[in-house]
């Protein structure tokens, strides 16, 4: 199977419902085959949960939605034991996180303790529900949500452990003027709830994810992917640079994009392209820098400053 035309089918599955969204469909794809999940922050009314809901359908999966409250509770997203009457024992009723897709709205709006909650899921693969541990099932992909514009107004900041288990952050902006356009044709023409086709199923992703081991690193692409993330660590504007467990993402990440790309090496231009997505959610600003930067112009003009090694195909 050539992942690039699968790539490709799913780009062109998810565009008959969802405009522009390209480059977001193969960030969530690469993230998928990595067991990671994604924080997507944009203002409301941008398409977050129909691309999530689109994405789910195209690879046969299961979607769940959690709108994030400052009531909701961890056994609301997990599940429960409850005792039926009629049977005189307890049964175990799943939560919402049993699902393949899982969209996390406006996480930043529960407390630390719920957000908390998704941790083991997100990490492990599982939930456990009051004793019972239970598998979640494959692919699982949690895509949590957040609002820049309300990001002070009843809202709790997401724990740092939490931020450096999310693979990538992707902020999606407005669309152009064009993919409006054809937004509103879409809309009057009544094509905007077009069928769309499975094109990735569970075997698949068994298979591509078996690939993904076989995806090369040669010493001057690792020794260029460390030289990025140790220099967050010693960066003057940075406080709290990339953790270890963030130099294996990127590693990962990098690995994904090799794969979508159809090579089984990774080239130097691919850890460039994936650090911004990869790093700039796990970098803590000093007070003083943070007035004037964003961690994502700080770590592109990191990138700028280490020289690009010289691509050689292994």
């Amino acid at each position: 199977m050539e992942l690039r035309d699968k790539l490709e089918q799913l780009k062109e599955e998810v565009s008959k419902i969802v405009i522009g969204r390209d480059r977001e469909v193969e960030m969530m794809l690469i993230s998928l085959l990595n067991d990671g999940h994604i924080l997507m922050e944009s203002v409301p009314g941008t398409g977050k949960t129909l691309l999530a809901k689109t994405f789910a359908n195209v690879i046969a999966g299961k979607f769940s939605r959690v709108q994030f409250t400052p009531d909701v509770l961890p056994s609301d997203i997990t599940g429960i034991q409850f005792y039926n009457p009629k049977l005189q024992e307890f049964e175990l009723k799943p939560g919402p996180v049993l699902t393949n897709i899982l969209l996390a709205d406006e996480i930043n709006r529960a407390t630390p303790r719920t957000q908390s909650s998704l941790l083991e899921a997100m990490e492990e693969h599982q939930v456990t529900i009051d004793g019972h541990t239970i598998p979640l099932k494959t692919p699982f992909l949690v895509i949590a949500t957040q609002n820049p514009v309300e990001s002070q107004q009843g809202t709790f900041q997401l724990p740092v452990a939490q931020m450096d288990r999310f693979f990538i952050k992707l902020s999606l902006g407005y669309p152009d003027a064009k993919e409006e356009r054809e937004m509103i044709k879409k809309h009057r023409f009544g094509t905007a709830a077009a069928e769309i086709n499975a094109v990735l199923k569970e075997e698949d992703f068994r298979y591509l994810k078996q690939q993904m081991k076989n995806v090369k690193l040669t010493d001057v692409v690792e020794e260029y992917l460390v030289k990025i993330t140790r220099e967050t660590r010693n960066h003057g504007s940075i406080e709290l640079g990339i953790s270890p467990r963030g130099t294996l993402a990127l590693v990962k990440a990098a690995q994904g994009r090799a794969l979508v790309q159809g090579r089984n090496y990774v080239l130097p231009n691919d850890v460039k392209d994936m650090a911004p997505f990869v790093l700039a959610h796990r970098i803590y600003l000093s007070a003083e820098a943070s007035l004037t930067m964003t961690p994502e112009k700080v770590v592109e003009d990191l990138l700028e400053s280490i020289p690009l090694p010289v691509e050689a195909e292994v």
